[in-house]
């Protein structure tokens, strides 16, 4: 048997409990105990509460393994709640972002396996604003310590892992003091490591190459708005936003969740693809195996990996954003099939 783990469960907007209710379908596979706790967030509470989230909610995540969260709205416009996504992230430390992008036969338009490392806490993301008459002013903060402890952690995440590359995307030639701290930092903490190859490209110069040659690429560490536009367009290449999930990682906790929005125009339809879900679950398995010292829950988050990767790329059992007429309950249980035969449980 294997150990106790306490998991934060926010279900989110839109198509977010539809989504996260499938992925949590997969734990019943894994040998160990989880002990849930539901945490409500987002644009339901702020309509009845007027707070989207409490102080109270964000010291109990703190206190947590992990977190597990379904997508959140944040409502455009200056009247509108601050972002719960960017608050927690603050709150809790989650400074590294960690995106992986793996391609699927017949679904990607590119073949590619890259995975891009955000900062998570900083940047023109801090919300640092203010109006003034006739124009408005953001503040993009990028600190010494922000950006040696994300490096740190690209690097140490690619020797792990045995990645061989690390590219530091930045825009130094033009943003010569913000992002050029950044690389100056990369060169530093480079030096300190062997047997990484490293190199560095220009954040417009990396849009470019993603879609031309994204085997040029293997692991990508970045400031913060950088790194979410890569990671939309790596995941359009790889075929759909709907497939990938993210991890948020501080030094304490992490928090899990699709790299989608709300998706409100088919919420409630059952035919969200859980995919995003499912790998945010992944994650969450892969980083409390290591954290913890537990190799089935490493085993756990491959045999979903792979379960995903055939299902998909079979290509018999799709949600109509693949092309497909499937259900998401439908998926679910075709995913969670083949991992059950992968790790053989029985369900």
């Amino acid at each position: 048997m294997g150990g106790k783990y306490r998991v934060g469960v926010i279900v989110g907007d839109g198509v977010g409990p539809e989504i996260i209710d499938a992925a949590l379908g997969l734990l019943d596979l894994v040998d160990a105990e989880f002990e849930l706790t539901q945490i409500e967030a987002g644009l339901s509470r702020y309509r009845r509460e007027g707070v989207p989230i409490t102080e109270e909610d964000i010291d109990l995540m703190r206190s947590l393994d992990a977190t597990l969260k379904g997508p959140l709205m944040t409502l455009p416009g200056r009247q509108g709640y601050r972002s719960v996504n960017v608050l927690i992230r603050k709150e809790l430390g989650l400074y590294a972002n960690v995106r992986p992008f793996r391609s699927y036969p017949r679904v990607s338009l590119l073949s590619l396996d890259i995975v891009i490392i955000r900062e998570n806490t900083e940047g023109l993301y801090s919300g640092i604003e203010w109006r003034a008459p006739d124009s408005a002013y953001s503040v993009r903060m990028i600190t010494e310590v922000g950006s040696r402890r994300v490096i740190r952690f690209a690097l140490d995440y690619a020797l792990s892992r045995r990645r061989r590359r690390v590219t530091v995307v930045h825009k130094a030639n033009i943003l010569k003091e913000s992002d050029g701290l950044f690389r100056e930092i990369f060169l530093e903490e480079i030096a300190r490591y062997e047997g990484i190859e490293h190199d560095e490209v220009f954040v417009d110069a990396a849009a470019y190459l993603m879609v031309k040659n994204p085997s040029r690429f293997d692991v990508i560490v970045t400031p913060n708005l950088y790194g979410d536009i890569l990671s939309d367009l790596a995941a359009g290449l790889a075929g759909s936003i709907g497939l990938f999930g993210s991890a948020q990682i501080g030094d304490h906790t992490a928090v899990f969740e699709p790299v989608h929005g709300t998706a409100p125009d088919i919420a409630g339809r059952g035919i969200a693809n859980p995919s995003s879900a499912m790998k945010a679950l992944s994650l969450m398995l892969e980083y409390l195996g290591v954290r913890k010292g537990d190799e089935g829950l490493i085993y756990a988050s491959k045999a979903i990996d792979e379960a995903l990767h055939r299902v998909i790329s079979e290509g018999r059992v799709l949600t109509p954003d693949l092309g497909g007429s499937a259900s998401t309950a439908e998926f679910a249980r075709a995913v969670k099939c083949v991992a059950s035969e992968l790790l053989g449980s029985v369900t």
